[in-house]
């Protein structure tokens, strides 16, 4: 391997979260920003999102749009952006072996953002049981073969899952000229804004199944149907060519978990404060490697926020460490999940199940009580959002600071 060659900070992976945070350190004037991605296309998960809904209101993009946008961006600020190469190991606290088209390399770097994003758990993983037939997707699988290389599907498809990501899924399935048998759910309703879950049911004719699980996929060579179960106990096959296993998102945590960072247990993704400093000095965590999966929009915010935590460790500005801040049941996770009084990053936690349609967010600490505050609910998500007002009063000395969920 040649030796080690220096950047000033190395991003590692260019989707939203580390082209937001490669743009602003190059604009600050860091001198040599270099973002990696094992992709031949730099942009992330939005490159093959055909649909809208990118971008700002006024200003509504394509996923492919705003992706080239976040790319042009990055690249004009002067950052260096570098695809198809795959950061394999840690060459030391602040250096990654890599591999890419000129063979390996080793990179050092003052700094490294890991932005290295989240997957869909695949069928495998989900423990399906049945034949290992063709026609079996992940959503980004799915959108990848039709939308960045044109490949035909099936005709007959059924959509597992039915949430946000689900519907994309459904609608990239129309796309490739098939049609949607159904779309599988466990839980009692879907997980989206009732007018998309409206649209998809009357002006699309999807019918969706509550309360029902894949139990096993059938077929040899080539899918022919799915064999389900509703909570009740009765079974039924849906015939189909193809099905699509969508949501159930981890974090890519390979390259921090091989570093030896710091975990968060309810997240899986690298522990984080509120300036997205991993457990590593000099090492930073962005995007839906910290919470998967969280919007385009969020990512980019985090990168954006990252970057200036960025700026004050290369200026050799000390932050605390921070306490750690839990949740109890029904709420899962919450990111960043340590807290200082300087943090200002909105939270993102996610609950086990669909909250109250008004919950409130309650912030303690030594029984002390932060914060309070009732939440909206979007979409009918678990997944809720949780202002950082409330950090000043937290005391840095004090034990862990709890959030709780409870009914208005």
């Amino acid at each position: 391997m040649s030796p080690e060659r220096e950047v000033d900070v190395l991003v590692v992976g260019a989707g939203p979260a580390g082209l937001a945070a490669a743009a602003r350190l190059a604009a600050a004037g860091v001198g040599r920003v270099e973002v990696l991605d094992r992709e031949r296309q730099a942009g992330g998960v939005p490159r093959h999102c055909a649909h809208g809904g990118y971008g700002t209101w006024p200003h509504p993009l394509t996923g492919p749009a705003y992706a080239h946008l976040l790319v042009t961006a990055a690249e004009r600020a002067g950052a260096v952006v570098r695809t198809g190469v795959t950061a394999l190991d840690w060459a030391g606290p602040l250096s990654l072996h890599t591999v890419g088209p000129h063979g390996p390399e080793a990179v050092g770097a003052r700094a490294v953002v890991l932005a290295t994003g989240a997957r869909e758990r695949p069928r495998a993983a989900r423990l399906v049981p049945g034949t290992r037939p063709a026609g079996v997707y992940t959503t980004g699988e799915l959108q990848q073969a039709v939308h960045l290389y044109g490949r035909r599907i099936g005709t007959r498809a059924v959509v597992v899952g039915a949430e946000d990501v689900s519907y994309a899924a459904a609608d990239t399935v129309r796309a490739a000229g098939a049609s949607v048998v159904a779309m599988v759910t466990e839980l009692a309703r879907p997980q989206t804004a009732p007018a998309r879950a409206a649209d998809a049911r009357l002006r699309h004719g999807i019918p969706l199944l509550t309360g029902t699980t894949v139990t096993e996929l059938l077929g040899h060579g080539r899918l022919s149907g799915v064999r389900v179960r509703r909570r009740d106990g009765r079974t039924a096959t849906l015939p189909c060519d193809t099905v699509v296993f969508t949501g159930d998102f981890v974090p890519d945590h390979e390259l921090a978990r091989r570093g030896g960072l710091t975990l968060d247990a309810g997240t899986r993704g690298p522990s984080v404060d509120g300036a997205l400093r991993t457990s590593r000095p000099g090492v930073f965590a962005v995007g839906s490697v910290l919470h998967a999966v969280a919007s385009a929009a969020t990512a980019a915010r985090e990168g954006a926020h990252a970057a200036g935590a960025v700026l004050d460790t290369l200026a050799g500005t000390e932050r605390p460490d921070g306490v750690p801040l839990i949740v109890d049941p029904p709420l899962r996770w919450i990111a960043p999940n340590r807290v200082t009084p300087a943090d200002r990053l909105p939270y993102v936690l996610r609950t086990a199940a669909p909250p109250p349609r008004r919950p409130v967010l309650r912030v303690t600490q030594n029984g002390l009580l932060l914060h309070r505050e009732r939440t909206l609910l979007p979409n009918r998500s678990p997944a809720l959002t949780l202002t950082a007002r409330w950090t000043e009063r937290v005391d840095p000395r004090g034990g862990p600071v709890r959030v709780t969920l409870t009914d208005p």
